[in-house]
């Protein structure tokens, strides 16, 4: 059977996709223009097959993962989805029916996040599976939320839970480990690795009552160390105060060397920030009234020593705290 052409994919794959400055992928470029009085905020991150997903993970799960991450940047520099472009590098033995599923997440994250597709590219590798997307978003003019602003004296917040989606990577990797959880946690473990959950219903209040915020995407120890040396502090966290779901906190509770994993492993795509304490009742009613859990774990204390964690009189300091490509 003849594979259809690269304009053959993008007019029934793509092309229903595209949002309206997507030009219905007819053109070379997309056409976007921001509101009046905005700024655009720019983002991108490549996924790797056996780097960022694993080879037998579903083609609708490798999509929204594509997106979401993307989506979390955006979230965390206060900003709200516009639109994104593509770029997919098939390897020789794909597969229509594996690309329709891809498409298919693909739509339901666009919706999901409000943030449509713009343009792209499709290739051909000989070697593993690569994509990469370029999410666009807008922020009221001189709002958006960066890393740098972070204040000694602010709380340090997280969203959601941490360590879920490291926990769900080491149960697909080795899942003898796990046998102590019930079906219903391992499940969860594994759809929060799978399937990131970006905070974008959140921007707004981030970018009106954040100091500093990044998202969760390469280890919480080593992502809150990027943001304090950004901003030119350290900070210390309470291990107490973690917020870490039922699954978790029962896998650390029967092997507690699982701690550092929660701790140091990626993929959370939680928002990390930084808030004043006169604001943090703020923050947290808004993001209760989009129910989104928010955690106090810590504070930005002055210095340039990497973030203390402490747990009860113990305390550590995570020099590899997160995942590096080099």
């Amino acid at each position: 059977m003849t594979r259809p052409s690269e304009d053959d994919l993008i007019a029934r794959y793509f092309a229903p996709l595209a949002g309206e400055a997507g030009l219905g992928l007819r053109d070379d470029a997309a056409c976007l223009s921001p509101k009046p009085a905005h700024d655009v905020v720019v983002t991108t991150d490549a996924l790797v097959e056996s780097v960022h997903f694993l080879p037998g993970d579903r083609p609708a799960s490798i999509a929204r993962k594509a997106l979401g991450v993307n989506v979390s940047d955006l979230a965390a520099k206060g900003a709200d989805p516009t639109g994104f472009v593509l770029s997919l590098a098939l390897p020789d033995d794909w597969t229509e029916d594996w690309l329709a599923d891809f498409v298919r997440g693909l739509a339901e994250a666009a919706a999901d996040f409000s943030c449509p597709l713009l343009g792209g590219d499709t290739v051909k590798t000989h070697g593993p599976l690569t994509l990469s997307v370029t999410a666009l978003g807008e922020v009221p003019a001189g709002r958006m939320v960066r890393r740098t602003t972070a204040r000694i004296g602010d709380a340090i917040c997280v969203t959601g839970t941490i360590g879920d989606s490291a926990l769900g990577l080491a149960l697909r990797l080795s899942p003898d480990w796990a046998d102590d959880l019930t079906p219903v946690e391992r499940r969860h473990l594994a759809d929060r690795y799978l399937h990131p959950q970006p905070r974008h219903r959140l921007a707004e209040a981030l970018r009106s009552h954040a100091t500093a915020a990044m998202d969760v995407s390469d280890g919480l120890a080593g992502d809150l160390a990027k943001l304090m040396r950004a901003s030119g502090a350290s900070a210390v966290v309470e291990l107490a105060q973690l917020p870490l779901s039922a699954a978790a906190r029962k896998a650390v509770d029967l092997r507690p060397a699982l701690l550092d994993t929660v701790v140091t492993g990626g993929d959370d795509y939680e928002i990390l920030c930084t808030v004043s304490p006169s604001r943090l009742d703020s923050l947290r009613k808004e993001a209760d009234s989009i129910g989104i859990p928010i955690a106090v774990i810590g504070q930005v204390v002055s210095g340039d020593d990497l973030p203390a964690f402490r747990l009860g009189e113990s305390e550590r300091r995570f020099h590899d705290g997160s995942y590096a490509h080099f």
